[in-house]
């Protein structure tokens, strides 16, 4: 039987996943038009869902998402603020249908059934895997239907790595995703890429910005102005230069490394192998601690969520942190210790986008 998701304990007031989705056969299938309904349908299941995407990249035969999971409420709201929130999301015509399906049963005497339609609304929100679960069934049906195709479109279940709500994990972790079609040599600017939560923040989504003002808040620990956000956090995302850097500064000082700066050579030059990255060469890279190492923080984050869910791990296992290795990140730890291809530096770009690597 296959083991359940690791999850944030139910007390955490937020929780933050980077997903991961596969196109089955590793595919390139995903254009424009298939991205945009991809676009649509997630905005749409976002705000159902009551979560937030803070960043995202669709590639052309994958995608990642970096997700907020509010708190499920201890008391959940009223049948009526559901059907409202039905409608405001799905249409008058899906709240009416289950409207009607709830008072038809109160009429026969069926109360435990309409609860249970209740209920099943209810639990689709706050919850990663039900976010994730319901978009990637709904593009794939939008997609069979547009393609006159049948079966199954993605690789497998989605994978997911909890990630610390802190400015070295949050911040690496969202620069990673946004850096994706660098590493893809589809673009030298991650700006110029129209499918990522920064390229759409810069054309002016106000969902994508509002999603990169999480990231931004936190790395300056003040609320921004929406003129603030996307400079700090374009200048957070190229791990901007030298230890003069307010940003750059604040992300060592909370990681505990406050020491000399960021080497401002090309951002793609690996150093010898016997040597550390830094942190802007990392993030040109591919880097499998954010998609295979089911928690990404400090020490104390990680050993907080292997606390949570002891049984899941060997009885001769005292401590869930173990340190990332192969690069300076900042001090971070993951819940599993990755021993091969950690990193991989990026390929050469290619002259035809859709045979870009998957990263």
């Amino acid at each position: 039987m296959r083991r359940s998701r690791l999850r944030a304990p139910a007390d955490w007031k937020v929780a933050y996943y980077h997903c991961v989705s596969r196109v089955v056969d590793r595919r390139f299938v995903l254009e424009q038009a298939e991205k945009r309904r991809f676009l649509e349908l997630m905005r749409m299941y976002e705000r159902f869902c009551q979560v937030r995407v803070v960043t995202f990249c669709l590639m052309s035969n994958h995608f990642h998402l970096l997700v907020e999971v509010p708190q499920r409420p201890s008391l959940m709201p009223s049948e009526a603020w559901l059907l409202g929130h039905i409608r405001d999301c799905f249409g008058e015509k899906t709240a009416w249908r289950v409207e009607e399906q709830v008072r038809q049963y109160r009429q026969t005497g069926a109360d435990l059934a309409a609860q249970q339609v209740i209920a099943g609304w209810f639990s689709r929100m706050w919850d990663v895997s039900q976010f994730m679960k319901t978009l990637k069934q709904r593009f794939t049906q939008w997609f069979n239907k547009h393609h006159e195709r049948r079966g199954t479109l993605w690789e497998d279940r989605f994978r997911s790595t909890m990630v610390e709500g802190g400015p070295a994990a949050l911040g690496m972790v969202a620069a990673y995703i946004d850096l994706n079609p660098v590493r893809a040599g589809l673009v030298d600017d991650p700006k110029d890429y129209p499918w990522s939560g920064y390229g759409a923040a810069i054309a002016g989504a106000d969902a994508a910005r509002s999603g990169l003002a999480t990231v931004s808040n936190c790395l300056a620990r003040r609320e921004l102005s929406k003129g603030e956000v996307l400079s700090h956090y374009r200048r957070m995302l190229y791990v901007a230069g030298d230890a003069g850097d307010l940003i750059t500064q604040q992300i060592r000082r909370d990681a505990g490394r406050a020491k000399a700066g960021i080497d401002r050579e090309a951002v793609n030059r690996v150093k010898a192998q016997s040597g550390e990255l830094t942190v802007r060469e990392v993030l040109r890279c591919r880097v499998r601690y954010f998609t295979a190492g089911a928690a990404v923080g400090s020490r104390e984050f990680v050993n907080a969520v292997f606390d949570s869910d002891r049984d899941r791990f060997g009885g001769t296992r005292i401590e869930g942190a173990r340190a990332m290795k192969g690069a300076d990140f900042l001090g971070l730890c993951s819940l599993r210790d990755l021993q091969k291809c950690v990193i991989t530096p990026p390929s050469p770009p290619e002259a035809d986008a859709a045979s870009a690597p998957s990263v």
